[in-house]
């Protein structure tokens, strides 16, 4: 029996080409007076910021730049003092996850008091948030349809999430036409990422028939178009496929939550700097092997999807077809197979494991994870670390 508890999408998404360009009638519809724009560097010098900026004649605002990488609360801050300087009543963010991410925490803080630490956790906040506008450069995250944003505590040196219905944009703007500036590097990592996001919804044990359905075609879309926008950035059919597998993606694990992968980036993230998708893209292959022993058959419908040749294959071996698919495709677009280069190594292996063991993603992994598993887990990323899990 099929059995659906809920579905959200809280975000109304404009979708296509020059879907950008609808920014000034959400403006005009809306009233705003004063806008602050969230971005980062990278982004500036790309000239799109410019687009938006184009499409706010008579209305004040500011552009915010400084977004890193692993944002963290002192972007977060220094974002909120440039917003009440201007007094914005909308935020704009361009961006990929971590623009977005910082957006939503400024849209929270604009509301409600105190520091941005203080509301970790699911619906931790009690005022409605600034409305936000959210614009994807990276076909990744899907952050700008998802109720969370990370955030990462330069004093704890640790990731923290932020929850609730309430986080979510109120609109997203999803334009293939903006992801073609995405350097290959950012492609393949955010492009793999969003697979995780994929893989990881369509395993969970929150997962529905509407999840599923979006799970699965992500991950057909993305593992058939990955490639070609790493070494054809200009090829607009993949970038299409892409931002759109990436959307899916995260409507789906928006509902669903997602799983030890990305419990145990987050540490290595926050720690070492790791980006977040290079940090999903080294993890995942091995947290498939762990997982496809207790649902081995998602894992074959996975490597459906990855579209592997599985003639004459038994269940265990169609579900291992998937974890190669991914292996190759990961080798194929340049990722590191492990966490060396990072200098991730066993120094911080304890904290590393109580912080990936304290993610509510944990709960919802198919395969039950203990304290041993995560360091066994971790122990397979670090480079020429043998190690077994049972």
């Amino acid at each position: 029996m099929n059995e659906l508890a809920f579905f959200k999408n809280p975000t109304q998404i404009t979708y296509g080409l020059g879907a950008i360009n609808q920014l000034r009638p959400i403006i005009e519809q809306q009233d705003f007076k004063s806008a602050l724009i969230i971005t980062d560097r990278g982004i500036i010098q790309t000239g799109l910021v410019e687009q938006i900026i184009s499409q706010l004649d008579n209305i004040q605002y500011a552009v915010f730049g400084e977004t890193k990488p692993n944002p963290t609360v002192t972007n977060c801050n220094e974002a909120v003092k440039t917003l009440s300087e201007i007094k914005a009543d909308v935020v704009v963010a361009m961006g990929g996850g971590s623009s977005i991410d910082v957006a939503k925490a400024v849209c929270l803080l604009a509301t409600n008091e105190g520091a941005i630490q203080d509301y970790e956790g699911i619906d931790t906040c009690s005022n409605d948030l600034l409305p936000l506008i959210a614009i994807p450069t990276t076909a990744g995250t899907a952050s700008e349809v998802t109720t969370f944003a990370v955030i990462t505590d330069e004093e704890r040196q640790n990731k923290f999430t932020i929850g609730g219905i309430r986080l979510a944009p109120k609109w997203a703007l999803v334009d293939p036409l903006v992801t073609q500036t995405l350097p290959p590097h950012i492609t393949a990592a955010t492009g793999l990422d969003a697979l995780v996001h994929a893989i990881e919804s369509y395993t969970s044990k929150l997962a529905n028939p509407i999840s599923k359905a979006l799970a699965r075609e992500a991950i057909r879309r993305i593992s058939a178009n990955l490639r070609q926008a790493v070494y054809n950035g200009d090829n607009i059919v993949a970038r299409d496929n892409m931002l759109m597998g990436s959307l899916l993606a995260g409507l789906a694990f928006n509902n669903t939550r997602l799983g030890n992968c990305h419990a145990l980036s987050h540490p290595v993230s926050a720690i070492y700097d790791v980006p977040h998708g290079v940090a999903n893209s080294i993890l995942i292959p091995h947290i498939m092997e762990f997982n496809m022993l207790a649902v081995p058959e998602l894992f074959s419908d996975i490597a459906v999807d990855m579209g592997e040749n599985l003639t004459g294959l038994t269940l265990m071996g169609r579900a291992q077809a998937a974890v190669n698919a991914v292996k190759t495709l990961s080798k194929d677009i340049n990722i590191p197979s492990d966490f060396s280069h990072y200098h991730v190594d066993e120094s911080q292996l304890d904290r590393m494991t109580v912080d990936a063991l304290a993610s509510g993603n944990i709960a919802v992994n198919p395969r039950k994870t203990s304290y041993q598993d995560v360091v066994e887990l971790y122990k397979k990323t670090m480079g020429g670390v043998k190690s077994e899990i049972i």
